[in-house]
């Protein structure tokens, strides 16, 4: 038994007024056993020894000797550790987000030091990663599937995003420049550095698929004087772009589409896509390389921005069950898969891995400072797992379990492509495109 109980008494009214006495079981927990001492010992030991301090419900801590800790996790009673000791891929996240476990100290520090010490006691190599992998399977991206899965995360509503994103409403890595730089102007600083790398001009159509809250295709209509077709299954964001289009005036060279990507058609001079792929689905990644082919006209420049990894790993199965249904990180050789079956030529990849671990922490800074309203709104549970989402994606790209891959391309007998890369960093002033500064 874990508890013992008691009874509590106390006095309420009946429907006729009379006053009547109600009785109930209080549940008293017990002090831990050597047991349970030595099962939360031995799961600070499987998980890596992370310099985090290990709590039992009567203060009991479980820490090397002369550690330094950053901070520290506390189980309230002996079910919580069974629970959790069971299956932690699962449970640990849950129990956060219940409120079971509290952690103290800067959550981004303490989840790197448990996912770094969990990768030492468990590699991508290893049995248990391995069985993980192979157990656990993602929710399916067919067209009636993704649909579903973009409403549960995307359609939460606009207002509950706008509280704690940038103005323009990215939602997807920013670029940062430099130390000082804001999330606004990091953002803005994204946009253009995808647009000198596409190298677009006055005129040219371009089909982005997956595109938010419509910033990249308002961005690219205004600065550099392109139409846009862009494509979206989230019923919230295209009602939210198309009225902040009409509202700057954008109408003529911006058009949402709110229909699956694989249903798109046209011929454009540029593709674009910005975080759909971890949408996509793995099987479907031929899918969307069949669909830039038929669209993208000779001499055309293609660019796939995506969270991805080092290695081939499911996603975390607490944020693809509670987060990102159906989602999937690829590796960079399971991106290959998008242009390699087309005869796609990649010409550039470049990696944002530290630019989107600063992304995150931003948004999980300001998502703090409304989580009174979020949980007024929502309830404490949900503030929490986003909390846990939020610090969590931010410790992964910080120790490297998430990587950010922007993959530029263009058909394979395209001789039209620049010898150096050097018009990716070219300013109006230097003669090349606009300031990043001033979208």
């Amino acid at each position: 038994m874990s508890g013992m109980a008691n009874e509590e008494i106390h006095l309420t009214t009946d429907r006729s007024g009379r006053l009547v006495e109600k009785r109930r079981m209080r549940r008293m927990v017990s002090s831990p056993t050597g047991f349970d001492r030595w099962l939360l010992g031995a799961m600070v030991r499987v998980v890596g020894r992370p310099k985090v301090r290990f709590s039992l419900w009567d203060g009991e801590a479980v820490h090397d000797p002369g550690m330094s800790a950053v901070g520290a996790l506390t189980f309230p009673n002996r079910a919580t550790l069974f629970r959790i000791c069971s299956s932690p891929e699962m449970t640990f996240a849950d129990g956060y987000v219940d409120g079971s476990i509290t952690m103290e100290g800067d959550p981004i520090d303490v989840l790197v030091e448990l996912a770094s010490a969990n990768r030492r006691a468990m590699p991508p190599n290893s049995m248990r990663r391995r069985f993980i992998n192979r157990v656990y399977r993602p929710r399916g991206t067919s067209k009636l599937k993704a649909k579903e899965n973009i409403h549960s995360h995307y359609d939460l509503g606009n207002e509950f995003y706008s509280r704690w994103l940038d103005d323009e409403m990215s939602y997807t890595c920013a670029y940062f420049p430099d130390s000082a730089t804001t999330l606004e102007q990091a953002q803005l600083a994204k946009m253009d550095h995808v647009c000198r790398k596409l190298e677009l001009k006055e005129g040219q159509r371009v089909l982005e698929t997956g595109c938010g809250w419509g910033s990249l295709a308002r961005y690219m209509a205004r600065n550099y004087g392109v139409e846009v077709t862009a494509y979206n299954i989230s019923h919230e964001q295209i009602v939210y772009a198309n009225e902040r289009t009409r509202v700057e005036g954008l109408e003529d060279r911006v058009t949402f589409v709110e229909d699956d990507y694989r249903n798109a058609c046209g011929d454009f001079d540029a593709f674009v896509s910005i975080g759909m792929l971890e949408h996509v689905g793995l099987k479907n990644f031929p899918v969307l390389g069949h669909t830039i082919d038929r669209t993208l006209k000779e001499g055309g420049r293609g660019l796939v921005h995506s969270i991805g990894r080092s290695w081939s790993e499911s996603l975390n199965p607490w944020i693809e069950r509670n987060i990102f249904p159906g989602g999937s990180v690829p590796s960079l050789a399971q991106i290959m898969d998008v242009f390699e079956p087309v005869g796609f030529s990649v010409l550039d990849v470049e990696n944002l891995r530290l630019h989107y671990a600063r992304t995150c922490r931003e948004w999980w800074l300001r998502f703090e400072s409304v989580a009174d309203e979020t949980a007024a709104k929502f309830d404490e549970n949900f503030v929490r797992a986003w909390r846990l989402y939020l610090a969590g994606s931010s410790a992964a790209f910080l120790m490297g379990n998430l990587q950010l891959f922007q993959v530029l391309f263009a058909r394979a007998n395209d001789n039209t492509v620049p010898l150096t890369r050097d018009y990716m960093y070219r300013t109006r002033a230097d003669g090349g495109s606009a300031d990043s500064m001033t979208g």
